[in-house]
């Protein structure tokens, strides 16, 4: 089975990507983990990958796709793949279709993980990170996740720490705005290219205002 998966950043892709991929047995393949591996393996592409990113610049479709391609054609990839972070935009979108063709590689699905934009936003500034464990799940906005309370004071809904910190990124608005401003752009952004595989694939489109669970149950039901 062969997926792409998309949704805003603050939807809960991420975890549900991971549900997915437990339930499958497929690799969930991130395209920021194939430019490390590519780079670090000294690869042709990497090498080029490498050149624009130390110079602070967008790597050109016309190394990330073959990148991408390369990985989705690897032996764990023989039963299937769940690619997250690409496509990104329009462009991109049509670029991998034409490349997934020409070698005669099928896409199966697309799942889409619908959630407002000013909710996606309050669920980034929302999350707090336990000192103890960064894996513990700690939102000021998500009922299911909300940190507890002990002697008056905000601690960690999973182990009791005191110390719920923020990252400086969750909370620049400026930053997540710009994010967001790309995800939710249906004329040549990530819901544009959502839209070009409507017409093209089976897209899945979830609800991802309800909590985990509830998410990962309706995804999976629609994907049986």
């Amino acid at each position: 089975m062969n997926i792409l998966i998309f949704g805003p950043n603050g939807s809960g892709k991420g975890t549900q990507g991971a549900i997915v991929q437990k339930k499958y047995g497929v690799p969930h393949i991130e395209t920021g983990v194939i430019f490390r591996e590519n780079i670090k393996g000294g690869t042709d592409l990497g090498k080029k990958a490498k050149e624009f990113i130390d110079k602070g610049e967008l790597v050109p479709d016309g190394i990330t796709v073959p990148m991408i391609l390369d990985r989705l054609q690897q032996p764990d990839c023989a039963k299937g793949w769940l690619l997250d972070g690409f496509p990104r935009n329009l462009a991109q979108a049509e670029a991998l279709d034409k490349a997934l063709n020409q070698a005669n590689i099928k896409l199966d699905y697309v799942i889409e993980i619908i959630l407002d934009r000013a909710i996606a936003k309050q669920r980034i500034m929302g999350r707090r990170l336990c000192a103890t464990d960064n894996n513990h799940p700690n939102n000021i906005y998500i009922d299911a996740i909300k940190p507890a309370e002990k002697d008056g004071k905000v601690v960690c809904r999973v182990c009791g720490s005191d110390k719920l910190t923020t990252r400086a990124d969750d909370q620049d608005e400026a930053a997540i705005d710009k994010r967001h401003g790309i995800y939710y752009d249906t004329k040549t952004g990530t819901l544009a290219a959502v839209n070009y595989f409507r017409e093209r694939t089976r897209v899945i489109g979830v609800d991802g205002a309800p909590g985990v669970k509830e998410v990962s149950e309706a995804l999976l039901k629609k994907l049986a």
